[in-house]
């Protein structure tokens, strides 16, 4: 038999595919691995080229595999799909990654580290409770909307404002809604205690992590944006540039040009999109400060933000600055430098 130099696995929750070649792209073998038995099987191998998609549970395998001395490469799933030959199944799939990974022009992702991970799953953890508490908050306003009590928007408000609500005798709420409201009540405000606990451990991260200090300087970035940024794309040595990082957050616009001529569209929003939304939700921030400074008269202090503001839409100018954000960031981290204020 060939001795085996590049394989694509196609992963799963329990039957794993094999398709692997040899230096001249000969099939050696083909097969199915019971999970069991995956590093069973390429611990036999000798070091050779592993391709993966870039899914649930691929950081872990390519960890694993290559500290049995493969070069593992993850390969977004998007670009496995243009060499999938037939109908898409396991076999087909393992040939696919075999084929991508071989590609000189493929672009890969960086697999994370068990740190990173962690930090991330804190975050993905905390914007669950936050989407629930919102989901929760809703539903106890639209029960409030029925019996024609409103309330303002907040996320104390419930808190603050529910309890009088519950305790007024004149008011026409049944006393089974009554305590429907109470249970709603009780499970939105440990939704917030968990949150927050949540986010306490983010920031006890993001203090003992110089790099994510470095990054929270950068005006509009905070202790949460910091560390998911930081968490996510490490030291950003993965990208030749601050546009590559601008572009994988999904923060430039798509194209639709052909024969020359040049046609952008609204921003591309791939990548993580987590991340994209904590970055202009931060520009806002940004914007919020500038356009109250020109409200008030005082002098300003980011004259690239008044200067946009004044020919664009404060959605484009987010979006501008969030990428500009995002630009700068990747030079803090690559390069190790400290933020410098520009003055105005």
């Amino acid at each position: 038999m060939n001795q085996i130099s590049v394989v694509g696995l196609d992963l799963a929750k329990n039957v794993f595919q094999v398709h692997a070649v040899d230096q001249v792209g000969q099939v050696v073998t083909r097969k199915k691995l019971a999970r069991s038995k995956v590093c069973q099987f390429f611990a036999q191998l000798p070091p050779c080229l592993i391709g993966l998609e870039a899914c649930a549970s691929a950081h872990y395998w390519a960890r694993t595999l290559s500290a049995l001395g493969h070069e593992v490469k993850m390969i977004p799933p998007a670009f496995v799909k243009p060499y999938l030959k037939s109908n898409k199944n396991d076999r087909n799939d393992a040939e696919a990654i075999c084929e991508a990974v071989q590609r000189p022009s493929m672009r890969f992702v960086e697999p994370k580290s068990l740190e990173q991970q962690a930090v991330l799953h804190l975050h993905h953890g905390r914007q669950q409770l936050v989407r629930q508490r919102v989901a929760t908050s809703n539903h106890i306003r639209a029960v409030l909307a029925e019996y024609g009590i409103e309330l303002p928007q907040g996320v104390q408000v419930i808190s603050h404002r529910l309890p009088e609500i519950l305790e007024d005798a004149e008011n026409d709420l049944p006393m089974m809604t009554r305590l429907l409201l109470a249970e709603l009540k009780s499970e939105h405000d440990q939704l917030i205690e968990r949150a927050d606990r949540l986010e306490t451990q983010i920031k006890a991260w993001h203090k003992q992590n110089e790099a994510s200090q470095r990054v929270e300087d950068i005006p509009g970035v905070g202790a949460l944006t910091a560390s998911a940024l930081v968490a996510t794309v490490s030291d950003g040595k993965q990208f030749e540039n601050g546009r590559q990082l601008a572009a994988y957050l999904g923060l430039v616009p798509r194209q639709a040009s052909s024969g020359g001529k040049d046609r952008l569209l609204g921003i591309s929003k791939r990548g993580d999109s987590y991340l994209r939304g904590l970055l202009i939700h931060g520009a806002r921030a940004v914007i919020h400060h500038v356009r109250r400074r020109i409200k008030s008269g005082e002098p300003g202090k980011n004259p690239w933000v008044e200067q946009l503001l004044q020919r664009c839409h404060v959605n484009e100018v987010a979006v501008a600055l969030a990428n500009k954000m995002a630009r700068i960031a990747w030079v803090l981290l690559a390069r190790k430098e400290k933020y410098q204020a520009v003055a105005a």
